[in-house]
C-alpha cells in the first residue's frame, strides 16, 4: 500500500538552546514575569521544543492563531489543524506587553523555556470551538476544556528553550523525533507504519496492526497517547504495563514501542491530520487512521460529534500534501469456527461472529465477570482487573449540595454512621463547617473563595477516592462550574454521586437555629447564598431529597440503596 518512500526527511524545528546559551538564559529568567505551566500546556511545550509540533517555533501568534483556526494553514501556506496556543487569565495578560520575555515554568517551579511575546489578545471562544471542533456543545472535551478551563487571553510568541521537563514514568520509551528517527535508520527501518491509540489493545488491535504492517511491508510503531486523553479513559501507567505485554505478541525485531506526550483534544477529522503530521515529524511513513479517529462520542442529543469515516476523507484530501500514506483501519472480529480474527467484511455467511462491545467489556471489568480469551490476552486483563476493581471495591464521593438550613449535615452523619456499619471502606466526612475550620478558615464568603473551598474539598475527596475509600461531603455548593469540576475531577477516580438536599427555603428559615437567614434579609449579612447571592439548582442530581418530607434516617436509606443498584455497594 502507497509508493515506497524514504522515512521523513524534512527539517526539526528543535527549540532547545545551546547549554551555554540555556545557562545564560536562566540567568536573565530570573527578572522575567513567570507563567506556571497547566498540565496541557507541558504537554504542548516538551513537543514544541523537541520538535514533534515542527514547523512550529512556538505558541501561535494571532495571525497565525487565526488563520489556523478558519483554515487550517499557517500565515505562510503550511498545513496545520490544530491552534497551539498559550491560555493565560486576565490579570497575567494584563502585567505583561508585547515584547516582553516570560518564563514558562513546571508545577514545580522548573524553568523550561522562555517566550518573547509578539501578541496577547482576547479570543472569541465560540468562534474557535465552532470552526476547530465543529460544535459549541460543551460535553466536547474540547470545547468544556476551552470554555471552563482555559484561560481568557492567549499569548503568542517564538520559544527558547533551557531545560527539557522531567518525567519521571517509563524513561526508557520516551523518545524525541530525532531519536526516534536515529532508531529507524540504525535498524534500517525504511517504512514504519504508526499507530495511535489512547486505549488499552486487545487481541483485535494486535492483529490489525500486525496485518497493517505486513500489507504496508512495513515495521510497525505502536505510539501511545501519555499526556493528556478523553477524561475518565484509563490512566496511562495501566496502558503502558498492557501495552509491553501485548509486545511480546509480535515477531521479534518488527515492532517497536515509543510513548507520545500529547494532549489530545479529541477533533476527530482534524486530530487525524495532526497525528499524521505529529507522526511524520518521527520519521514514520504511513499512518493508521480508525474509524471515528479522534472522536470524543455522542453529543449531549446523543448523536456523534463526527461522523465514522470523516477522518478519512479529510486525510485523503490531504493525503499528497503531507507526504505520509494512510492505512484505513480494518474492523477485525473473531471467527469461532475458525478460532481466528478477520476483517470483518471477508467473513462469509457460515461464520460464526464473536462480539464484545467496548462497552460491555467494560461492565464486565466493573463487575468482575468473566473476559473470554479470544477478546484479549491474559496478562492484560490482568493488569486492568488490578488497577481497576469492580465497583464494590472502588473508592467513592458522595457529594450533598443543598441551601443552609436544607439537612446536608444530618443526613450525611447518618450516612457515614450506616456506611461504618458496613465496614467495606474507611469513610471521611467533609462537612461544610469543619471544613471550614480546619481546611480554609482563612477564606471568606466571597464568590472566589467559595470556590477556592469547593476546589480544596473536591481535591481532598479526590485523594479519598483514589485510594478506594469513601468521601461524604456536605457543603452549600451553590455554584454548578464547581460542582462540575469535582465531579470532572473524581469520576476518572471512582464513583461519584451528587445529592440534592432540595429542602424548600421556607422550611429552612423556619429551622435556622443562628438566625442567619434573618440576619441575610435584614442586609446585617452580604452576600447570603438563597437571600442575595443565587444558588444555582443541580439539573443531573443523582438523587434528589427533601427533607421536609423525608427523616434523615429514610434519606439515607435512600442513599445506600442508590449506591446498591450502582454496585458500590454489596
Amino acid at each position: 500500500m502507497g509508493a515506497f518512500k524514504e522515512p521523513h526527511g524534512g527539517e526539526l524545528k528543535e527549540l532547545y538552546l545551546p547549554e551555554h546559551l540555556a545557562d545564560e538564559e536562566k540567568i536573565k529568567a530570573k527578572d522575567y514575569p513567570s507563567w506556571d505551566l497547566t498540565p496541557r500546556q507541558l504537554c504542548d511545550l516538551d513537543l514544541l521544543l523537541n520538535g514533534a509540533f515542527s514547523p512550529l517555533e512556538g505558541f501561535l501568534n494571532k495571525a497565525d492563531y487565526e488563520s489556523v483556526r478558519d483554515g487550517m494553514r499557517l500565515v505562510n501556506g503550511v498545513l496545520w489543524p490544530m491552534p497551539i496556543t498559550l491560555d493565560v487569565n486576565e490579570d497575567f495578560a494584563g502585567s505583561v506587553a508585547e515584547g516582553d520575555t516570560i518564563a514558562l515554568r513546571d508545577a514545580e517551579g522548573v524553568l523550561i523555556a522562555t517566550l518573547e511575546i509578539e501578541d496577547i489578545w482576547a479570543p472569541n471562544k465560540e468562534e474557535e470551538a465552532e470552526k476547530v471542533f465543529g460544535t459549541t456543545d460543551d460535553t466536547h472535551p474540547a470545547v468544556n476544556y476551552l470554555f471552563h478551563k482555559a484561560g481568557s487571553h492567549y499569548i503568542g510568541g517564538k520559544l527558547r528553550g533551557v531545560e527539557v521537563p522531567t518525567f519521571y514514568d517509563f524513561k526508557l520509551l520516551r523518545d524525541t523525533p530525532a531519536e526516534l528517527r536515529g532508531k529507524f535508520r540504525k535498524l534500517g527501518w525504511r517504512k514504519v507504519v504508526a499507530f495511535q491509540t489512547r486505549n488499552p489493545l486487545h487481541r483485535a488491535h494486535q492483529e490489525l496492526t500486525f496485518r497493517a504492517a505486513r500489507e504496508c511491508e512495513a515495521n510497525l510503531l505502536i505510539q501511545p497517547v501519555v499526556g493528556m486523553t478523553k477524561p475518565g479513559d484509563i490512566d496511562h501507567f495501566t496502558r503502558v504495563r498492557c501495552y509491553e505485554h501485548v509486545l511480546e505478541q509480535y515477531p521479534e525485531q518488527t515492532t517497536t514501542l515509543s510513548l507520545l506526550n500529547l494532549a489530545m483534544r479529541m477533533a476527530g477529522p482534524r486530530e487525524a491530520i495532526w497525528h499524521a503530521l505529529i507522526r511524520k515529524n518521527y520519521g514514520c511513513t504511513h499512518f493508521i487512521v480508525g474509524r471515528d479517529h479522534a472522536g470524543p462520542g455522542n453529543d449531549r442529543d446523543g448523536n456523534p460529534f463526527y461522523g465514522p469515516y470523516d477522518a478519512q476523507d479529510l486525510f485523503k484530501e490531504f493525503e499528497e500534501e503531507m507526504d505520509i500514506t494512510m492505512v484505513p483501519f480494518k474492523l477485525m472480529v473473531y471467527v469461532e469456527n475458525k478460532a481466528e480474527y478477520m476483517p470483518a467484511d471477508e467473513t462469509g455467511p457460515t461464520d460464526k461472529v464473536l462480539n464484545l462491545s467496548g462497552t460491555e467489556f467494560r461492565r464486565r471489568l466493573a463487575e468482575g465477570l468473566d473476559i473470554p480469551e479470544w477478546f484479549s490476552y491474559p496478562k492484560v486483563v490482568e493488569e486492568l482487573r488490578r488497577a481497576h476493581p469492580p465497583k464494590h471495591k472502588q473508592g467513592f464521593t458522595i457529594f450533598f449540595t443543598g441551601l443552609s438550613g436544607s439537612g446536608k449535615s444530618t443526613i450525611a452523619n447518618a450516612l457515614m454512621v450506616k456506611l461504618l456499619e458496613d465496614g467495606s471502606r474507611p469513610v471521611t466526612l467533609l462537612d461544610g463547617d469543619v471544613v471550614r475550620k480546619n481546611l480554609s478558615s482563612e477564606l471568606t464568603f466571597s464568590e472566589e473563595h467559595r470556590n477556592l473551598n469547593i476546589q480544596r474539598i473536591g481535591y481532598v475527596a479526590s485523594e479519598i477516592t483514589k485510594n478506594r475509600g469513601i468521601a461524604i461531603c456536605a457543603p452549600i455548593a451553590p455554584y454548578a462550574k464547581m460542582r462540575r469540576q469535582v465531579r470532572e475531577a473524581i469520576e476518572p477516580l471512582g464513583g461519584f454521586l451528587e445529592v440534592h438536599v432540595a429542602t424548600p427555603i421556607e422550611v429552612c428559615e423556619e429551622r435556622d437555629r443562628k438566625g442567619l437567614y434573618a440576619k441575610a434579609r435584614a442586609g446585617i449579612i452580604k452576600g447570603f447564598t438563597g437571600i442575595d447571592d443565587p444558588y444555582e439548582v443541580p439539573e443531573n442530581a443523582e438523587i434528589v431529597i427533601d427533607t421536609s418530607e423525608l427523616s434523615p434516617d429514610l434519606a439515607a436509606h435512600r442513599i445506600l440503596i442508590t449506591l446498591e443498584k450502582h454496585g458500590y455497594l454489596k
